[in-house]
């Protein structure tokens, strides 16, 4: 930990201006932007520190939305996907808005209900070189894809794999009919008929598909 510089002194906490919200070292937050039509700032605090006159400034490490990187947003990358940087800077406190949750993809895909103050992270991200730890991941369907969180996918059957309805040629009302549903592949293999129409166990949404598909 770095020592703390003379006149300053180290905090365990500070309350949000203007609320009763108590922030801490490792929780994540949301930061006035200094364009007040954009989106606010995420980061994580990494210190807390207030001076002789009480003026209190906050470490932080940024989070990247998808398209403040420089590859830019993907069409895998979810509505609430942030990027955990390598960019550090010192704010004041007085520019924190509100707490915020940044889960692991895992924990996020397990949320019964997604709240304005939920978002996700499953990449480290390099901000001068544009570099993503890790730089592979899991991907599904034909057009081989990591998985969003937010799209609605139908599972195969036989081969376990998850496909987007428009990968398939469907519509988004044509899977949420599906009963059951069998790839291509595997339809040519066992010579069952690729889909059978009556209701949804066939189907799952991101969050769904993800629960049972990664442990």
């Amino acid at each position: 930990m770095a020592k703390t510089r003379p006149g300053k002194r180290d905090l365990e906490s500070y309350t949000i201006k203007g609320t009763n919200k108590v922030v801490r070292v490792g929780d994540s937050v949301l930061l006035r932007s200094s364009e007040n039509e954009k989106n606010p700032y995420v980061a994580r605090i990494e210190s807390i520190e207030a001076d002789v006159k009480g003026n209190v400034k906050v470490r932080v490490r940024w989070y990247y939305r998808p398209e403040e990187s420089i590859g830019g947003r993907r069409q895998f990358h979810g509505i609430k996907e942030l990027f955990l940087s390598d960019h550090y800077d010192t704010q004041s406190a007085h520019t924190i808005e509100e707490k915020c949750i940044v889960h692991t993809f895992k924990n996020y895909t397990k949320l019964e209900d997604v709240g304005p103050e939920d978002y996700f992270c499953r990449f480290e991200y390099k901000a001068a070189t544009g570099g993503f730890t890790p730089d592979r991941v899991a991907v599904y369907c034909k057009c081989e894809m990591p998985y969003n969180p937010d799209d609605l996918m139908v599972q195969c059957e036989a081969c376990k794999d998850w496909y987007h309805p428009a990968c398939l040629n469907m519509t988004i009302d044509q899977a949420k009919q599906l009963d059951s549903f069998t790839c291509d592949e595997c339809s040519s293999l066992d010579g069952k008929r690729p889909h059978s129409r009556t209701s949804g166990s066939g189907l799952s949404n991101g969050k769904a598909a993800n629960k049972r598909q990664k442990k």
